[in-house]
């Protein structure tokens, strides 16, 4: 029996991820702003613990895991969930907007990444889900900070998995598609304070419009999704990326040919940069 450790797990992905590790018979501690307000399922359910988390405060943290090993003695699985979007033009961004984003969607989840750490290096083992987005393999019009917070997941991940290798901790990044949750709510999503009319009819504002239409009616089913971040974790070699859905795997296609094809055209003079004496 395995004890995972999900923050934002009261809600959206998170929520479904909390069930079926429930379902899948391990224990869950539930970390969210208020755990009193988790679902009547998991307050009353033996094997899970709610913690009160926001990831922006240290104090919480320390008290969260402190807590979590109190009951459980060993997280075996990290998933660094919570997280939310920003919209607008990056000319619309402010200052103060990115970095409450950062805050969350990155150093939150490094906070908690290096409290939870310690435990799985004395028990040499444990497992790091960290969940990204589609918009962290390639960058998209009208949220290119919330892109640049999961590029920063997936670098982040990808260095943890060499990083932890020696210490037997594995690390993988999820990389979503557009799953029915409430991530577009106001709850989870909000949009640049300005909004400079030069952008209207662009590709930047053409997103701002689709999430009118999207909000509830995406392409993905979050139980369905949470099911295969289930079922992955519990192989016995994490993935360095699972891209999540359809439109995920089809992004990621054409990012990689248009990367490919990028190369091709300037390899023989990238390559002719080295200095002369080099071997």
């Amino acid at each position: 029996m395995a004890t995972w450790f999900i923050t934002g797990g009261s809600r959206g992905l998170g929520l479904e991820i909390t069930r079926a590790v429930l379902n899948g018979g391990d224990n869950v501690v539930v970390a969210a702003r208020d755990p009193r307000k988790l679902p009547d399922e998991l307050r009353r359910h033996d094997r899970v613990l709610g913690v009160a988390l926001d990831v922006t405060r240290s104090e919480d943290i320390t008290a969260a895991v402190e807590t979590a090993l109190e009951r459980f003695g060993m997280i075996d699985v990290l998933v660094n969930n919570a997280g939310r979007g920003l919209l607008g033009a990056l000319e619309e961004i402010t200052d103060a907007e990115a970095r409450s984003l950062f805050d969350l969607n990155v150093f939150g989840l490094i906070n908690v990444t290096r409290a939870v750490l310690p435990a799985m290096r004395a028990a040499g083992a444990g497992k790091i889900v960290n969940i990204g987005s589609r918009s962290g393999f390639e960058g998209e019009p009208g949220v290119s900070m919330y892109s640049a917070s999961k590029f920063a997941v997936a670098g982040i991940s990808e260095a943890l998995a060499v990083e932890l290798e020696p210490f037997g901790i594995q690390s993988m990044v999820v990389e979503p598609g557009v799953f029915r949750t409430d991530f577009l709510d106001a709850s989870s999503l909000s949009t640049a304070v300005e909004r400079i009319p030069a952008y209207d009819g662009t590709p930047a504002h053409t997103t701002l419009d689709w999430i009118d239409t999207a909000n509830h009616t995406q392409l993905g089913d979050p139980v369905k999704g949470a099911a295969l971040i289930y079922e992955v974790t519990g192989q016995d070699r994490l993935p360095g990326h699972l891209a999540l859905g359809r439109d995920a795997i089809e992004r990621q296609l054409v990012k990689i040919r248009s990367i490919q094809d990028d190369l091709a055209a300037w390899q023989d003079k990238s390559a002719a940069t080295a200095c002369d004496d080099a071997a």
